[in-house]
């Protein structure tokens, strides 16, 4: 296809999808003369991959290149190249060691780590530090965290993971489609699971408090579906 047509078929404009071929974060079309070269789905897979990697998960053109790299190095292996992308999407906090709160926090987090069984966690993985940064914020605010409270969470999130999340990467086809499926994974779902936490917190608060519809509310006629 012509780069018209990649253009058509992606919904990046001509002038982006240049932008990109001159970055290399786009392989160079087939050249078939001095001024017109052919695109295959490839691209279009790759097209796919930067949109995601741009509008959902919010990276820099120079973080992309880093993944793009890692994409196309097929001897960077496949969990490496994933936490290439995973570790984009969670950027580290800066580290306190010489913070008592922060020391507390981050020996909190590696011994959950333990006890869960997730000893293939780098030491130095970004999200250890994310986690650590988040209790110690917690407790600033006058809410400080247990392990025994935290467990729960893990124990959540654990569960999602091995029995949902890992199986929607497809493993099995191009390296550009794993990733892309990581970044929608993460950022999307993690969205969508927020959403519904607050929609069972709503729920179960009207449960334990009692519901009382509000004066807004009452006058509100239930939304019908459409007339057979």
């Amino acid at each position: 296809m012509r780069i018209s047509q990649l253009s058509a078929e992606s919904g990046v404009p001509i002038p982006t999808i240049k932008f990109y071929l001159r970055e290399g974060l786009l392989p160079q079309g087939e050249q078939t003369s001095a001024t017109r070269a052919e695109y295959d789905q490839s691209h279009l897979r790759r097209l796919r991959l930067i949109r995601a990697l741009l509008e959902v998960g919010r990276l820099p053109v120079a973080t992309i290149r880093k993944i793009i790299e890692a994409v196309q190095d097929e001897e960077t292996d496949i969990h490496d190249m994933l936490g290439t992308a995973h570790y984009a999407l969670s950027p580290a906090p800066e580290p306190a060691p010489d913070d008592a709160d922060w020391r507390d926090a981050r020996e909190m987090v590696d011994h959950l780590v333990a006890d869960l069984d997730w000893d293939r966690v780098q030491p130095d993985a970004p999200t250890r530090d994310e986690l650590a940064q988040t209790l110690v914020t917690l407790k600033h605010l006058g809410m400080p965290v247990t392990r025994d409270e935290l467990l729960p969470y893990a124990k959540a999130a654990d569960t999602l993971v091995r029995e949902h999340d890992i199986r929607k990467i497809p493993l099995d086809g191009p390296r550009d489609t794993a990733v892309e499926a990581l970044v929608i994974c993460q950022v999307l779902y993690g969205k969508a699971f927020d959403a519904m936490r607050r929609l069972a917190q709503e729920s179960e608060s009207a449960r334990h408090f009692g519901f009382r519809p509000s004066d807004d509310c009452a006058g509100v006629t239930p939304r019908k579906g459409p007339e057979a």
